[in-house]
């Protein structure tokens, strides 16, 4: 899981950024100071770091950040975390990500997402001897509940969504909400703007702190404010970037990281870069 690339490259993090500010692309060629023609070849894949720069300004990116990003020149560190269990299924054109974390003693194990198939998560139980207790959803955009009727079926768990998702398989509930399974303890945060019910889980009781995110945040990206753009980044902003910088991050799309990682390399939030 953590070989697998970043979600997004520049051209993705600068198009989710201008359609999120809703800046057309003559509008963000003046206030960048660029022709039409240099910015069209931007977000075509022609990569310039000069041009990076100027672009940052208008879409509130960080510019090393998005250098960075376009140069190919940062990656998360590789990490495990004993009790945490990451799947990757391919969907569509796309990988997305789910899991499963487990009280180390009492070997109860509580499923994030299903991914587009469950296959993987469901052999990874059987193999440590698990019992899945909870399935807790971050959202329910169809790749990361593809594979929800079968997962529930197998493990025989109630699943949990956030009450403004409105998604009759599972029993809807308030952000705020604490779970608890054997020596774990589940917050839940309230991470809206990708998905109208988007939930961060923050875990805590293994040797790590994990922040299951869903599509609310990538290494070194976002999820398209689809919603809202100016709300997923704030609701990011307070409950995510809140969290202490050791805090790994367990995105839907991409490669694990960290809290103090985003805060250094993820373009969407600058604030942390200056």
């Amino acid at each position: 899981m953590n070989k697998i690339p970043l979600e997004d490259n520049f051209t993705d993090v600068v198009g989710k950024a201008q359609r999120g500010l809703a800046l057309s692309d003559a509008t963000l060629a003046q206030q960048a100071g660029l022709s039409a023609s240099q910015v069209a070849d931007f977000k075509e894949g022609t990569f310039d770091a000069a041009i990076a720069r100027k672009l940052a300004g208008p879409l509130n990116l960080g510019a090393e950040a998005l250098i960075a990003l376009g140069q190919n020149a940062w990656h998360p560190e590789p990490r495990e975390v004993p009790g945490l269990g990451c799947f990757n299924t391919n969907y569509q054109d796309m990988t997305v990500n789910s899991y499963v974390a487990f009280d180390l003693q009492s070997r109860q194990a509580v499923a994030f997402d299903t991914g587009a198939t469950a296959d993987s998560m469901l052999e990874f139980v059987r193999e440590n001897k698990l019992k899945i207790e909870l399935i807790l959803l971050t959202h329910t955009h169809a790749d990361h509940v593809a594979d929800l009727e079968r997962l529930q079926k197998a493990a025989s768990a109630p699943v949990f969504v956030s009450e403004r998702e409105q998604f009759a398989k599972a029993q809807p509930f308030a952000a705020g909400k604490t779970f608890h399974l054997g020596n774990l303890k589940i917050e839940s945060r309230q991470t809206s703007g990708h998905a109208r019910g988007g939930i961060t889980y923050v875990v805590s009781g293994l040797a790590s702190r994990l922040a299951v995110v869903g599509d609310a945040l990538f290494a070194g990206s976002m999820g398209g404010g689809a919603i809202s753009y100016e709300e997923a980044l704030r609701t990011n902003r307070q409950e995510i970037f809140s969290l202490p910088d050791d805090t790994i991050v367990c995105p839907g799309h991409g490669p694990l990281t960290t809290v103090g990682e985003q805060k250094k390399h993820n373009p969407f939030y600058p604030e942390f870069q200056k």
